[in-house]
Protein backbone atom coordinates (compact mmCIF):
# COMPACT_ATOMS: atom_id res chain seq x y z
CA UNK A 1 0.00 0.00 0.00
CA UNK A 2 1.30 3.78 -0.83
CA UNK A 3 2.16 5.85 1.54
CA UNK A 4 -0.63 8.24 0.94
CA UNK A 5 -3.08 5.03 0.93
CA UNK A 6 -1.65 4.37 4.37
CA UNK A 7 -2.12 8.01 5.90
CA UNK A 8 -5.95 8.59 4.46
CA UNK A 9 -7.26 5.50 6.13
CA UNK A 10 -4.66 6.49 9.07
CA UNK A 11 -6.58 9.87 9.55
CA UNK A 12 -10.29 8.76 8.21
CA UNK A 13 -10.14 5.77 11.27
CA UNK A 14 -8.35 7.95 13.63
CA UNK A 15 -10.50 8.87 16.83
CA UNK A 16 -9.91 12.55 15.98
CA UNK A 17 -11.85 12.07 13.00
CA UNK A 18 -15.27 13.79 13.77
CA UNK A 19 -17.66 10.92 13.81
CA UNK A 20 -18.80 11.30 16.82
CA UNK A 21 -17.76 7.88 18.21
CA UNK A 22 -16.89 8.34 21.13
CA UNK A 23 -21.00 8.90 22.18
CA UNK A 24 -21.92 5.34 21.24
CA UNK A 25 -21.19 1.99 23.72
CA UNK A 26 -23.08 -0.21 20.73
CA UNK A 27 -24.44 -1.57 23.87
CA UNK A 28 -21.99 -2.34 26.16
CA UNK A 29 -23.04 0.09 28.89
CA UNK A 30 -26.33 -1.92 29.43
CA UNK A 31 -23.96 -4.98 29.28
CA UNK A 32 -21.83 -3.66 32.21
CA UNK A 33 -25.18 -2.25 34.04
CA UNK A 34 -26.00 -6.21 34.01
CA UNK A 35 -23.51 -7.22 34.91
CA UNK A 36 -22.47 -9.53 31.56
CA UNK A 37 -18.97 -7.32 31.05
CA UNK A 38 -16.71 -6.89 34.47
CA UNK A 39 -12.99 -6.96 33.46
CA UNK A 40 -10.92 -7.28 30.89
CA UNK A 41 -11.46 -10.84 29.79
CA UNK A 42 -15.23 -10.48 29.92
CA UNK A 43 -14.34 -7.39 28.01
CA UNK A 44 -12.18 -9.32 25.22
CA UNK A 45 -15.07 -12.04 24.76
CA UNK A 46 -17.27 -9.26 24.33
CA UNK A 47 -15.76 -7.66 21.62
CA UNK A 48 -14.34 -10.81 19.90
CA UNK A 49 -18.47 -12.50 19.72
CA UNK A 50 -19.46 -8.50 18.19
CA UNK A 51 -16.83 -9.24 15.43
CA UNK A 52 -16.94 -12.68 14.68
CA UNK A 53 -21.01 -12.92 14.78
CA UNK A 54 -21.81 -9.28 15.18
CA UNK A 55 -22.41 -6.19 13.54
CA UNK A 56 -17.98 -6.22 12.79
CA UNK A 57 -18.49 -9.45 10.89
CA UNK A 58 -22.00 -7.48 8.60
CA UNK A 59 -19.69 -4.06 8.60
CA UNK A 60 -16.92 -5.66 7.22
CA UNK A 61 -19.67 -7.60 4.80
CA UNK A 62 -21.52 -3.94 3.90
CA UNK A 63 -18.14 -2.13 3.55
CA UNK A 64 -16.85 -4.63 0.98
CA UNK A 65 -20.15 -4.40 -0.83
CA UNK A 66 -20.32 -0.36 -0.96
CA UNK A 67 -16.48 -0.22 -2.08
CA UNK A 68 -17.57 -2.61 -5.68
CA UNK A 69 -20.73 -1.37 -5.75
CA UNK A 70 -22.18 0.77 -8.71
CA UNK A 71 -23.52 4.26 -7.41
CA UNK A 72 -26.95 3.32 -8.41
CA UNK A 73 -27.18 0.43 -6.22
CA UNK A 74 -25.68 2.69 -2.63
CA UNK A 75 -29.39 3.49 -1.84
CA UNK A 76 -30.41 0.02 -1.94
CA UNK A 77 -27.27 -1.08 0.18
CA UNK A 78 -28.38 1.92 2.64
CA UNK A 79 -31.94 0.43 3.09
CA UNK A 80 -30.44 -2.80 3.89
CA UNK A 81 -27.68 -1.89 6.45
CA UNK A 82 -30.29 -0.11 8.09
CA UNK A 83 -32.77 -2.34 8.22
CA UNK A 84 -30.15 -5.02 9.81
CA UNK A 85 -30.00 -2.78 12.92
CA UNK A 86 -31.18 -4.07 16.14
CA UNK A 87 -32.59 -1.14 17.37
CA UNK A 88 -33.60 2.26 17.50
CA UNK A 89 -30.26 3.31 18.77
CA UNK A 90 -27.82 0.86 17.18
CA UNK A 91 -29.77 2.81 13.79
CA UNK A 92 -28.80 5.93 14.72
CA UNK A 93 -25.36 5.07 15.60
CA UNK A 94 -24.93 3.84 12.45
CA UNK A 95 -26.81 6.69 10.44
CA UNK A 96 -25.28 9.79 12.60
CA UNK A 97 -21.89 8.32 12.29
CA UNK A 98 -22.23 7.78 8.53
CA UNK A 99 -23.88 11.02 7.66
CA UNK A 100 -20.58 13.20 9.93
CA UNK A 101 -18.09 11.15 8.09
CA UNK A 102 -19.67 11.53 4.41
CA UNK A 103 -20.01 15.49 5.82
CA UNK A 104 -15.96 15.76 6.46
CA UNK A 105 -15.08 13.73 3.70
CA UNK A 106 -17.04 15.55 1.20
CA UNK A 107 -15.36 18.88 2.52
CA UNK A 108 -12.13 17.12 2.98
CA UNK A 109 -11.92 15.44 -0.69
CA UNK A 110 -14.60 17.15 -2.32
CA UNK A 111 -15.98 13.41 -2.92
CA UNK A 112 -19.35 12.55 -4.04
CA UNK A 113 -20.34 11.24 -1.28
CA UNK A 114 -24.17 10.71 0.17
CA UNK A 115 -24.84 10.56 3.56
CA UNK A 116 -25.09 6.30 4.48
CA UNK A 117 -24.34 4.10 7.21
CA UNK A 118 -20.87 4.20 8.13
CA UNK A 119 -19.74 0.96 6.09
CA UNK A 120 -21.31 2.05 3.26
CA UNK A 121 -19.70 5.56 3.97
CA UNK A 122 -16.49 4.36 4.36
CA UNK A 123 -16.23 1.48 1.85
CA UNK A 124 -17.78 4.28 -1.08
CA UNK A 125 -14.86 6.50 0.15
CA UNK A 126 -12.40 4.24 -0.11
CA UNK A 127 -13.06 3.05 -3.81
CA UNK A 128 -12.98 6.96 -4.39
CA UNK A 129 -9.52 7.54 -3.45
CA UNK A 130 -8.09 4.70 -4.73
CA UNK A 131 -7.49 2.79 -1.24
CA UNK A 132 -7.25 -0.90 -1.32
CA UNK A 133 -9.77 -2.71 0.19
CA UNK A 134 -8.29 -5.10 2.62
CA UNK A 135 -6.15 -3.03 4.56
CA UNK A 136 -9.75 -0.25 4.88
CA UNK A 137 -12.04 -3.37 6.71
CA UNK A 138 -8.64 -4.33 8.52
CA UNK A 139 -8.39 -0.88 10.26
CA UNK A 140 -12.10 -0.50 10.40
CA UNK A 141 -12.51 -3.57 12.68
CA UNK A 142 -9.99 -2.57 15.01
CA UNK A 143 -11.59 0.89 15.00
CA UNK A 144 -14.80 -0.80 16.12
CA UNK A 145 -12.37 -2.78 18.77
CA UNK A 146 -11.05 0.24 19.78
CA UNK A 147 -14.52 2.51 19.88
CA UNK A 148 -15.67 -0.57 22.31
CA UNK A 149 -12.45 -0.25 24.76
CA UNK A 150 -12.52 3.39 25.10
CA UNK A 151 -16.10 3.11 25.95
CA UNK A 152 -15.32 0.12 28.55
CA UNK A 153 -12.84 2.48 29.82
CA UNK A 154 -15.71 5.15 31.27
CA UNK A 155 -17.79 2.07 32.58
CA UNK A 156 -15.52 -0.13 34.36
CA UNK A 157 -12.48 -0.14 36.20
CA UNK A 158 -10.17 -0.87 33.44
CA UNK A 159 -6.64 0.66 33.18
CA UNK A 160 -5.65 2.09 29.66
CA UNK A 161 -2.95 -0.48 29.92
CA UNK A 162 -5.14 -3.29 29.77
CA UNK A 163 -7.35 -1.62 27.44
CA UNK A 164 -4.41 -1.74 24.79
CA UNK A 165 -3.73 -5.07 25.76
CA UNK A 166 -7.12 -6.30 24.71
CA UNK A 167 -6.55 -4.57 21.25
CA UNK A 168 -3.73 -6.15 20.82
CA UNK A 169 -4.81 -9.43 21.66
CA UNK A 170 -7.72 -9.16 19.39
CA UNK A 171 -5.86 -7.84 16.51
CA UNK A 172 -5.14 -10.98 14.53
CA UNK A 173 -9.06 -11.45 14.83
CA UNK A 174 -9.70 -8.34 13.42
CA UNK A 175 -7.28 -9.91 10.22
CA UNK A 176 -9.31 -13.37 9.82
CA UNK A 177 -12.46 -11.52 9.95
CA UNK A 178 -11.71 -8.86 7.23
CA UNK A 179 -9.65 -11.33 5.50
CA UNK A 180 -13.40 -13.95 5.40
CA UNK A 181 -15.45 -10.81 4.68
CA UNK A 182 -13.17 -9.80 1.42
CA UNK A 183 -15.04 -12.91 -0.69
CA UNK A 184 -18.75 -12.62 0.80
CA UNK A 185 -21.78 -10.94 0.03
CA UNK A 186 -25.13 -9.50 1.40
CA UNK A 187 -26.53 -13.23 0.51
CA UNK A 188 -24.01 -14.03 3.47
CA UNK A 189 -25.32 -11.92 6.27
CA UNK A 190 -26.64 -14.09 8.41
CA UNK A 191 -24.76 -14.96 12.05
CA UNK A 192 -25.82 -12.79 14.79
CA UNK A 193 -24.83 -12.12 18.38
CA UNK A 194 -28.22 -12.14 20.15
CA UNK A 195 -26.99 -11.31 23.55
CA UNK A 196 -25.49 -8.21 21.99
CA UNK A 197 -28.25 -6.94 20.09
CA UNK A 198 -30.58 -7.47 23.36
CA UNK A 199 -27.99 -5.57 25.23
CA UNK A 200 -28.33 -2.54 22.83
CA UNK A 201 -32.38 -2.97 22.80
CA UNK A 202 -32.47 -2.67 26.46
CA UNK A 203 -30.13 0.31 26.63
CA UNK A 204 -33.14 2.45 25.34
CA UNK A 205 -34.78 1.82 29.31
CA UNK A 206 -31.65 1.84 31.68
CA UNK A 207 -32.19 4.92 34.44
CA UNK A 208 -29.17 6.90 33.59
CA UNK A 209 -26.79 6.89 30.89
CA UNK A 210 -23.48 7.87 29.68
CA UNK A 211 -24.06 6.91 26.17
CA UNK A 212 -26.22 7.13 23.44
CA UNK A 213 -26.49 3.73 22.45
Amino acid sequence: MEAEALLTLAQWLSPAYPTGAFAWSHGLEAATAQGLVRDAAGLEGWIADLLTHGSGRTDAILLGEAFRADPATLAGLDDLALALAPSYERLAETREQGAAFAAVTRAVRGFDLPDMALPLAVGRAAALAGVPLRPVVQLYLQGLASTQIQAALRLMPLGQTAGQCVLHRLAPLCARVAEESLSLTTEDIGPCALGLDLAAMRHETLPSRIFRS
